[in-house]
């Protein structure tokens, strides 16, 4: 019987993880002393004699008994080859895969994707080559605080997606958390579906084909309790008026409800949601118009001041760019605001480009989208760090302004008890106090200028507040940030803001989604990496015909070194250094000399990040090193973060013999 590739590469991994066990390696050494001790006289051992004996100790049936496979016996994992499409993150921690158990007090909803058809964009890619490797579809599903992602599925005009998902719908009453909701609660729950559709290239370029909110409701009117529909998901930016393609789907309520809802009932309902957001709307722009007069008669330059009140999202669509903040907790992914930060900069930055060129797209796109396709703009990273920072318990705010050069740029502030502004430029990690400037000093020298890289601020923003600057210079090493001063600050009403941004304000606006925890696990993919970029590193040299010894030892103590480097980009301290100096200078000999080159990633590809590294004449010069007693090492250190963020430290050294 043949066996499909995705199946060998998962036998592979779990056979790997099973040698892994320190039990099972200290069993493979014993039998290993014992075979070389009784038949070493020969000269060699064979690889015969060495399985013989793992067969007579059980060590090979102890590992047979522990393999477990996904889909174990039904055929399911047969229907499609995984050759067709590239899992960039293939190296993650296997878990069996169990039946869901659905409890009978507790009402599910069941949303099922049979398949789509109509992607006319990928037209050509419909019979791909068998072992060719080609784009992939990723579903992701959120709901009430609900995640889940389909499987990679093929680029194709007619993508067969077959992916269910099971919903639970909650009773938010307090006191009855734990009753089942009947079908008047059901009614009343106008959270939407949300599905994003993420291609992901060949090159691991994720793109955000759609963004779409699905109402859910119409299941509750279906006798059978089982409703089937075709949508049409929608392009994002500026194709959000052009069709991606059509799903079909599948919604079922589990239990099935006793009462079904009459259709007249269910369209009275949605009526009234949506009447009440429009004139919600309506109030909040007539008030943000009066807002944005007054503002401009205190003085007439603030018309050119980036003060950003509403802002499109993804679909384009205008929302109040409050409505994109929320406090989000983070659960026990994240320690603390700082690691936050950092897990924020490790989100892949990527300019929203219109076609044609000019300026780029303005676009927000909302936060599970950016989560979904990890890399976003300015705007996205700042919101999301804003959002952890409410969340953790901080006064911060998303500020709009331009950088040094002019760009417009977001990034995000926060305000202590005490007055102190600290900036938190949310694509890097960095943070800058912000002490104001007497504008009638002399200037400054470059010491003591600031450090942020930021010109001018025009507001700024949270989920219940906006202040517009109103002070006589919108340069920010010159503003005071005391928003309780209006002669500074302009704030738009509390009331008014909260009126559409509020929670449960606007049921129409998406809610924030959890994060959830990273599939990696880092001493599989760090040791992967590392040996992808030994035999990089070796084919080079062959090719300059330099020859290639490694020190293991040396590889090994790089780590503190990697270790350090990370905490220090998290918590700005740092540690551990006289240990390391002290172990390189026990590793390198009298009359050698030790160089060493670390750079960080937030993607794992060997190639790209070799090739990034021989740019730097430092990493060349390591790399290319000739002399007496050269010895090479390499050592990566892969640091996961929520979703599929992730900090890979790799750092390239070498010693040799000093012939000055």
């Amino acid at each position: 019987m043949s066996v499909p590739p995705e199946k060998i590469a998962e036998l592979k991994q779990i056979i790997h993880g099973q040698l892994s066990q320190i039990g099972m390696q200290s069993r493979i050494r014993d039998v290993m002393s014992e075979v070389i001790t009784e038949d070493y006289s020969n000269g060699q051992v064979s690889e015969q004699e060495i399985m013989q004996k793992l067969k007579e100790r059980g060590l090979v049936d102890d590992l047979m008994s522990n393999l477990q496979f996904q889909n174990q016996g039904d055929g399911q994992s047969l229907r499609r080859p995984a050759t067709h499409f590239l899992d960039q993150d293939d190296k993650v921690t296997n878990l069996p895969v169990k039946r869901a158990n659905i409890d009978p007090s507790r009402r599910y909803l069941y949303f099922n994707i049979k398949n789509g058809k109509a992607f006319l964009e990928h037209i050509e890619n419909s019979d791909p080559m068998p072992g060719q490797v080609s784009s992939y579809f990723t579903f992701h599903i959120h709901f009430r605080g609900q995640r889940f992602k389909s499987r990679p599925v093929p680029c194709a005009c007619e993508p067969d997606v077959d992916e269910g998902f099971l919903l639970e719908v909650h009773k938010e009453s307090s006191g009855e958390a734990g009753k089942m909701v009947d079908e008047s609660g059901m009614l009343s729950i106008c959270d939407k579906l949300h599905i994003a559709l993420i291609k992901t290239d060949v090159t691991g370029e994720t793109t955000l084909v759609s963004s779409h909110f699905l109402e859910w409701r119409p299941v509750l009117t279906a006798k059978t309790g089982r409703f089937q529909t075709s949508i049409e998901l929608k392009g994002t930016g500026d194709e959000s008026k052009m069709a991606a393609g059509v799903i079909d789907i599948q919604l079922e309520l589990f239990p099935k409800p006793v009462k079904i809802i009459g259709q007249e009932v269910l369209t009275a309902q949605l009526s009234m949601e949506r009447n009440r957001q429009s004139e919600k709307e309506r109030l909040f722009l007539v008030y943000a118009k009066q807002w944005w007069k007054e503002y401009l008669q205190i003085r007439p330059a603030n018309q050119e001041r980036l003060v950003k009140i509403f802002a499109q999202d993804e679909n384009a669509i205008t929302r109040p760019v409050c409505s994109f903040v929320k406090p989000l907790r983070a659960g026990r992914l994240l320690d603390s605001a700082r690691h936050a930060a950092r897990f924020v900069s490790l989100m892949h930055h990527k300019k929203q480009e219109s076609v044609g060129g000019g300026n780029k797209l303005e676009q927000w796109t909302t936060v599970h989208g950016f989560l979904c396709r990890n890399r976003g703009d300015c705007e996205d990273h700042a919101i999301l760090l804003c959002s952890l920072l409410l969340g953790f318990g901080l006064d911060a705010y998303v500020c709009i302004g331009t950088k040094s050069k002019g760009s417009v740029h977001a990034w995000v502030m926060t305000i202590t008890v005490d007055g102190l502004v600290t900036f938190w430029e949310s694509l890097n990690g960095h943070r800058y106090i912000h002490e104001p400037i007497d504008p009638d000093m002399p200037p400054m020298d470059k010491m003591h200028r600031p450090k942020y890289p930021y010109k001018t601020i025009g507001c700024v923003f949270n989920h219940q507040s906006f202040y517009g600057n109103n002070q006589p210079s919108e340069h920010v090493d010159v503003s005071h940030f005391e928003l309780g001063n209006e002669s500074r600050w302009k704030p738009m009403s509390q009331d008014a803001v909260l009126s559409v941004c509020g929670l449960g304000a606007s049921p129409s606006w998406p809610t924030l989604p959890p994060l959830c925890s990273s599939t990696l696990d880092p001493t599989l993919v760090s040791n992967d990496l590392e040996q992808q970029l030994r035999v990089l590193l070796f084919e080079h040299r062959r090719d300059l015909g330099l020859t290639t010894v490694w020190d293991d030892q040396l590889s090994y103590l790089l780590t503190p070194a990697l270790a350090a480097y990370e905490l220090e980009r998290v918590t700005g301290i740092t540690a551990g250094n006289e240990e390391f100096q002290d172990s390189m200078k026990q590793c390198v000999p009298d009359g050698h000399t030790f160089k060493g080159y670390p750079i960080q990633f937030s993607h794992r590809n060997a190639r790209r990040a070799f090739a990034t590294c021989l740019r730097s004449p430092v990493c060349e010069e390591i790399v290319n090193c000739r002399g007496d007693h050269v010895r090479l090492a390499v050592r990566v250190k892969i640091y996961p973060y929520p979703e599929s963020a992730c900090a890979t430290w790799i750092m390239f050294a070498c010693k040799y013999k000093s012939v000055l």
